[in-house]
């Protein structure tokens, strides 16, 4: 389909908006506001028309001056809402300009005290960082201020999920003592939950991975102190492994180490993270050839 003529459109709608906002505004009382709110208006649409073309840019600028003029009007709450739909036009051309416009809504939002909404946003940024960009460390960043105001709404679901992707992360990135305070905590915090202690046995598990990497006795101690803390953890296959690869590891039995896994495997696929620690433990072993094969 050709939208070649909406793209047209868009362009007149977005010279006859600036011509309103160009002109000298007259105070209140004369008009000036309404004609603040048409060219609102006109930014908007000539915003959803880009869209219809697939411009994404100009898509995501014209919403920004919606945004600002809204913002003029002392409209906040549309003011935020033009600068979420600017950031989401603009991750389709421009992540950078799509993370500068969230963090605008972001801001409003903060100053307003809608922190949940705020907190959806940083993950946006988050994402946008991960995947688009691939700063991690600044996608840390930014799921760890969702938690942080996650936490202060008591979404503590919510929180969680976002210190999760700050630990999986963080032990990527080498930053194992973060990564085993995160597991821990959420473990902690899912152990008692009917619903989601199911889930702490993976917690437990992937800090008792990280105290591995780092040291072989700090990973014994640990493991006891989950089995004492939350005694599910002791009839599990992610213990069972955890048992077998110290064992492995105390003998430098590579091989061994390498059965253990496999044998795992076969019933619980290993995920990119944990093929990734478990490799990172087993190159300790002396002669290790570095692979899981």
């Amino acid at each position: 389909m050709d939208n070649s003529g909406k793209e047209k459109e868009a362009m007149q709608l977005m010279a006859e908006a600036d011509k309103k906002v160009n002109v000298r505004i007259l105070p209140r009382r004369f008009g000036g506001n309404h004609k603040v709110e048409d060219a609102c208006e006109m930014y908007a649409r000539a915003a959803n028309m880009f869209k219809m073309a697939k411009n994404w840019s100009a898509a995501g600028n014209a919403f920004c001056q919606a945004a600002r003029l809204h913002m003029q009007l002392q409209n906040k709450l549309d003011s935020a809402t033009s600068f979420v739909d600017a950031g989401n036009a603009y991750k389709k051309a421009d992540p950078q300009e799509a993370i500068n416009c969230l963090n605008q809504a972001i801001d409003i939002y903060t100053d307003m005290g809608r922190f949940t909404i705020a907190a959806k946003h940083h993950i946006t940024i988050a994402e946008v960082y991960e995947s688009e960009l691939v700063d991690i460390e600044k996608a840390i960043a930014h799921y760890e201020q969702a938690a942080d105001y996650y936490k202060g709404e008591e979404s503590n679901s919510s929180a969680n999920k976002c210190l999760l992707k700050v630990g999986h992360y963080s032990a990527q990135l080498e930053q194992y003592q973060k990564a085993i305070e995160i597991y821990e905590q959420v473990a902690m915090s899912t152990m008692d939950n009917p619903l989601l202690k199911y889930n702490a046995k993976e917690y437990f598990f992937k800090a008792s991975l990280c105290h591995f990497i780092v040291d072989e006795l700090n990973a014994k101690l640990a493991i006891e102190k989950y089995e004492e803390m939350f005694p599910a953890f002791s009839d599990s296959r992610e213990l069972k492994l955890l048992k077998k690869l110290l064992e492995a590891h105390e003998e430098q039995n590579s091989e061994a180490f390498t059965e253990a896994v496999k044998e795992f495997d076969s019933v619980s696929r290993l995920d990119q993270w944990l093929t990734t620690m478990l490799l990172r433990i087993k190159k300790t072993i002396q002669g290790d050839a570095g692979d899981l094969k």
